[in-house]
């Protein structure tokens, strides 16, 4: 009897971990390259799992990454990262045609991170570089946010039981990270930055270049701590 027991106990336990670990998402770094490609350098995380979450969260880092490529025509949301990457080489090429002796280089870099992982949210953060024959480069960072269990890309609004009280929680962190830069900070003027994300030491906020150019030069980035943000959030991680 006493044995029975144990084997139909040890069962259960077998048939949990297994449902946890068919739950859990995988991502592998994964570099990206066409035939040719000489001046693009692409490496994401994607999700290794054959199901349709997997399919829905790499279909959408994908898409992100072809965005970011595209140049001189409106993008189009059926391109794979291949078929962006033989564009942007196309219109490099074009760019060399049209003006042979201009010694400019094009370039693009981009990379992905997986910042934050749990059974309910994902947060990833994409880094892209890119000139295409300007005197610098354009640095961008990005922040993409998956429903776990469903593989769904969340907006930000998405994130919060109460973003007007995040908002004024924000400003309060950003006039710290500005006190030594600009201590006359107007809060009358300000707004959420675009991208939000969940990180180990809470949620992060990032100002791109083109976003915060009133405050500071550069990339601006906070974090708040989950025990402050908690009673604004959907989801508080444990």
């Amino acid at each position: 009897m006493f044995k029975t027991k144990f084997v139909i106990i040890a069962c259960l336990f077998a048939l949990l971990f297994n449902c946890e670990d068919d739950a859990t998402l995988h991502f592998s770094e994964t570099n990206i390259t066409s035939a040719n490609n000489t001046i693009v350098e692409v490496n994401i995380p994607l999700v290794i799992e054959n199901n349709a979450i997997a399919k829905s969260i790499n279909g959408l880092i994908s898409n992100h990454v072809a965005e970011v490529l595209q140049i001189g025509q409106q993008h189009s949301s059926t391109a794979t990262i291949e078929e962006s990457i033989e564009n942007f080489n196309a219109e490099y090429q074009s760019f060399v045609n049209e003006f042979p002796n201009s010694l400019q280089e094009w370039e693009a870099q981009i990379d992905g991170e997986v910042i934050f992982k749990t059974p309910e949210i994902i947060s990833i953060a994409v880094t892209s570089y890119t000139n295409t024959g300007g005197a610098h480069g354009v640095l961008n960072i990005s922040f993409l946010n998956f429903n776990a269990a469903t593989g769904t890309l969340l907006n930000n609004s998405d994130l919060f039981v109460d973003i007007d009280g995040f908002k004024n929680l924000a400003k309060k962190h950003l006039q710290l990270a500005l006190e030594d830069e600009d201590p006359l900070f107007d809060d009358a003027s300000f707004v959420l930055p675009k991208n939000i994300a969940y990180s180990d030491d809470g949620l992060i906020l990032l100002y791109n270049n083109s976003e915060i150019k009133s405050y500071t030069e550069g990339i601006l980035e906070f974090n708040i701590p989950f025990e402050e943000a908690a009673p604004y959030l959907v989801v508080i991680p444990i």
